[in-house]
């Protein structure tokens, strides 16, 4: 069996001010840090057998800071945990890219179907590869929502920032969900 915990990284001052980060690279802010140092309560309790987290430096950083109070250091950063891509609406508040792209078609948009396929594969790879494990995969609200929801087949509640949710592969087939944002997951048919 392979445990996976997907853990959102904490707040920046886009995510403060509601801008879409998507694939640039915003800092961690001091609440960010702090989030990060609650999610260890719970994570802690488990043995776990790997860190690893997005390449962008909010999940690293959150990553890292959560590592230091398990004890374990982050080992790998897989590219495809990262956000998903906004294209030319990165920086833009929700409304001011509405108002600009009223269709939701920013140019350089990664689609949903990409971030879907990215994800899951980027689970199970880290399931493949570590296989009866423990692991946290620190990533971003849209990447685990794209993936919670392809999951178990219907749109997954927002993630909270440091918000952990956490899936069960069993014998290297279909994964469960278990918690979204630390609540159990209600069972799809």
């Amino acid at each position: 069996m392979t445990f996976l915990a997907l853990v959102r990284h904490g707040e920046t001052d886009w995510n403060l001010h509601g801008r879409l980060q998507g694939s640039s690279d915003i800092p961690l802010n001091s609440t960010g840090r702090a989030q990060a140092s609650e999610a260890v309560y719970e994570l802690e309790g488990r043995r776990w057998d790997l860190l690893v987290s997005s390449p962008l430096s909010r999940a690293a950083e959150t990553a890292d800071i959560i590592g230091a109070h398990l004890g374990i250091e982050r080992t790998a950063t897989y590219a495809d945990l990262a956000e998903r891509h906004f294209g030319a609406a990165e920086g833009f508040t929700d409304y001011d890219a509405w108002s600009r792209w009223p269709h939701g078609h920013y140019p350089g948009l990664e689609s949903r179907e990409n971030l879907i396929v990215r994800g899951l594969r980027a689970i199970d790879e880290i399931a493949d590869l570590h296989p009866d494990s423990s692991v946290i995969a620190v990533a971003h609200g849209g990447v685990i929502r794209a993936i919670v929801g392809a999951l178990r087949g219907i749109p997954s509640p927002r993630i909270l920032n440091a918000g952990v949710s956490t899936l069960v592969r069993q014998n290297g087939k279909n994964w469960t969900v278990e918690t979204i944002n630390g609540v159990p997951a209600q069972r799809t048919r």
